[in-house]
């Protein structure tokens, strides 16, 4: 089975143009040392729960929108190595200064994840 990093981030709608770029340029990087697929969706039908939602889980603001992202690693020590790899590769040192991002790093979160089921 394969390993999976998903992430949310709430991402301005102003700035989502240059989030995307981040996005296409940072994936084909981490394509490049091996993972499998890099997938990046903008939220289309994500409304505020009465106790959890994407929104409330980032404090979306009315200017914001989420992405869901997720990547895919043949397995976890797989995906160990392309991430010790991609985050040492000088192409995304830019990514390491959270005020240059297009989105607000301190609200984003992410985790590994072994699927328990694949159809």
């Amino acid at each position: 089975m394969p390993y999976i990093d998903g992430y949310v981030v709430p991402v301005p709608r102003a700035k989502l143009a240059a989030y995307r770029r981040l996005a296409r340029k940072a994936g084909k990087v981490w394509i490049e040392y091996g993972a499998l697929a890099v997938n990046e969706c903008v939220a289309d039908d994500v409304k505020p729960g009465k106790l959890t939602s994407f929104p409330q889980s980032v404090k979306l603001k009315s200017s914001e929108t989420v992405v869901l992202s997720w990547i895919v690693y043949r397995s976890r020590r797989d995906r160990d190595r392309v991430n010790a790899k991609v985050m040492a590769d000088p192409r995304l040192t830019g990514m390491h200064d959270l005020k240059a991002l297009p989105f607000d790093a301190r609200r984003m979160f992410w985790g590994g994840f072994k699927p328990i089921v694949q159809l």
